[in-house]
């Protein structure tokens, strides 16, 4: 119960990494809200939490958008009284060179990877400092480091993260905020793996691209969402401003096998 006591707002937390971390956040102690735009995948995760004995409510989230970011905030401490942990995990992947990605989708990555950050910080922040401190985790990426073929505006909104992470770092350690970031690698989510229906052609695809990383498979994302309690628990309490990379060896190897 490494999170008793704590309340959580995860967002995009209606699937991949964000219900694997609400529900072990849940497993934890904490009280967790979800946040999401799909009223019916949140209210699922809400409901199967509740089922297994943990506290939590769904809340219909557009994190582009301020005023459901400050109804968010607002749900939450009605049910839970504050907010400890805040967990910026909704994320979009649009491709596309800077040639050709739509500028609707460019902005679309940048309104919900880098502003969707920046609205959910700004109105958790001061719940967070009327509770005597907290931790935030953004979900940045392997890809805030290095480029990807055609991933122009998710690779520049993934970078920004990783920097805004260290400036809330700073701005905030004299309230007792944590700021860190977590860059996973290749994991297994409906971003990754959502346009492929067939079960057969998904493992097919999982044998063929899972062999080509290092420790010879993809990620998890509970694999994702341990590493974000262990960020969000006293047991990091010296850990801020930082970035944990859960990628498999991805950015250890050069070249080719």
């Amino acid at each position: 119960m490494r999170l008793r006591d704590e309340v959580a707002i995860i967002t995009g937390g209606n699937s991949g990494i964000g219900r694997s971390t609400a529900e072990l956040f849940a497993r934890e102690g904490a009280k967790v809200t979800i946040a999401a735009r799909n009223k019916k995948r949140g209210q699922e995760v809400a409901r199967a939490i509740r089922r297994a004995g943990g506290e939590a409510i769904f809340v219909s989230t557009d994190v582009r958008r301020a005023g459901d970011v400050r109804r968010m905030v607002r749900e939450t401490v009605k049910n839970f009284s504050k907010v400890t942990i805040l967990f910026n995990n909704a994320g979009v992947f649009l491709k596309g060179t800077v040639l050709d990605i739509p500028i609707a989708d460019w902005e679309e990555v940048m309104d919900i990877n880098v502003k969707g950050v920046f609205l959910c910080s700004r109105y958790v922040i001061p719940e967070m400092i009327r509770s005597g401190g907290g931790s935030i985790i953004n979900c940045s990426s392997v890809s805030g480091v290095v480029g990807n073929l055609e991933g122009s505006a998710y690779n520049a909104s993934k970078g920004a993260v990783l920097n805004l992470t260290k400036n809330m770092a700073l701005d905030f350690v004299g309230q007792g905020i944590r700021v860190n970031n977590l860059c996973p690698g290749v994991i297994e989510t409906p971003m990754l793996v959502g346009g492929i229906k067939d079960p057969k052609e998904l493992s097919k695809t999982r044998r063929r691209s899972g062999a080509k990383q290092v420790m010879g498979r993809w990620g998890k994302a509970e694999e994702i969402a341990e590493a974000a309690l262990f960020l969000a628990s006293r047991q990091a309490s010296y850990v801020n401003g930082t970035s944990i990379f859960v990628d498999g060896g991805l950015l250890a190897r050069w070249g080719t096998r």
